[in-house]
């Protein structure tokens, strides 16, 4: 990475979303302006970067996203995202993930142990056997045969904090605790999802989470169920998701936005009428959780809508390379 990106990247996690406008009604769509990936958190930036190489060849969209993913799983160290992920309360490292083609195609690991690259996995699973979902040690079983790298990913610093954890035994997720210092971040969860399309205007998507530390163990989120955590559609678009997954999976929150866009919705109008969705089914807990959601139509134009202030997105296409934007959000104060 070049010096000029960790800088930004530093500056990011240090400062806070840079407040961007979203694409408007007057900039280009996909057919002209080509390729565009684009992803959830501050973190993104730096994992678009890492799968722009991919589009910028006129490479497909479904690499991009595996590539993209890849780099949280293995370059980024962040209590949410793969092999420095904070344990279960058992002291069980698990992680989740999910990709997902544009022509249907998909697949997903979940509760998988030990295994660097689980977006690798997923996508081992999507092609390479008649099911979409493997979990638990077949899933692991699995990934081993089929060559991915299998060793201990639980490191001291997050076996550390489970330690101090016990002390309490305290679980109470909080609001965009991801975007706190790292690694100062003991409390919470998330995962990165990715969407792009590609210059020959196909789309794909990713997730990769360890999930919410300190969870039950078997305790499965959104971020491997396709339909909660991501979904994708050629004809239409694709959404991701991000936040308290039971809230996703209650609602079959992807799903649910890219049928909105089916409907004619732009992408921010339909993460919007799906968080609505979420407060009119729980008002009051959706008080005290975070919820959001990331969609990409088929023309390249993105919109993203959240419960609370804080939920950041990143756009990286041949323009943009380095766009960090702030999602708009239903309750207006900042809680974290």
């Amino acid at each position: 990475m070049s010096d000029r990106r960790r800088f930004l990247q530093a500056g990011l996690l240090a400062t806070g979303a840079l407040a961007l406008p979203a694409l408007g009604a007057g900039q280009k769509r996909v057919g002209e302006a080509g390729a565009r990936i684009v992803s959830t958190w501050d973190f993104g930036v730096p994992a678009n970067q890492a799968a722009w190489p991919v589009l910028a060849r006129g490479g497909s969209a479904l690499d991009a996203v595996e590539t993209g993913a890849r780099w949280a799983e293995s370059d980024l160290c962040n209590p949410t995202v793969g092999h420095c992920g904070n344990p279960d309360r058992e002291g069980v490292l698990t992680l989740d993930a999910s990709i997902m083609d544009g022509d249907g195609r998909c697949g997903s690991v979940a509760a998988l142990q030990d295994i660097l690259h689980p977006i690798t996995a997923a996508r081992r699973v999507m092609e390479k056997t008649p099911h979409v979902m493997l979990v638990g040690e077949g899933a692991q079983q699995f990934a081993i045969a089929e060559g991915l790298e299998h060793r201990r990913l639980l490191t001291p610093q997050a076996e550390q904090a489970w330690r101090e954890w016990l002390k309490t035994s305290k679980y109470q997720p909080e609001i965009n605790a991801e975007r706190r210092a790292l690694p100062g971040n003991k409390e919470n969860h998330d995962t990165i999802g990715m969407l792009a399309i590609d210059s020959n205007g196909k789309l794909a998507g990713a997730c990769t989470t360890s999930g919410m530390a300190w969870k039950m163990h078997g305790r499965v989120g959104d971020s491997p169920i396709i339909g909660a955590g991501l979904y994708v559609d050629n004809e239409v678009g694709a959404a991701t998701a991000s936040g308290v997954g039971e809230e996703m999976i209650r609602n079959a929150a992807s799903f649910l936005v890219v049928e909105l866009m089916r409907q004619g919705r732009s992408p921010m109008d339909a993460c919007r009428e799906a968080i609505d969705r979420v407060v009119r089914k729980r008002p009051e807990a959706s008080k005290t959780l975070q919820v959001c959601f990331l969609a990409l139509n088929k023309h390249g134009e993105v919109g993203a809508y959240a419960l609370h202030q804080g939920f950041v997105y990143a756009v990286c296409d041949a323009g943009k390379q380095d766009d960090l934007r702030q999602s708009a959000s239903v309750y207006q104060t900042t809680q974290s």
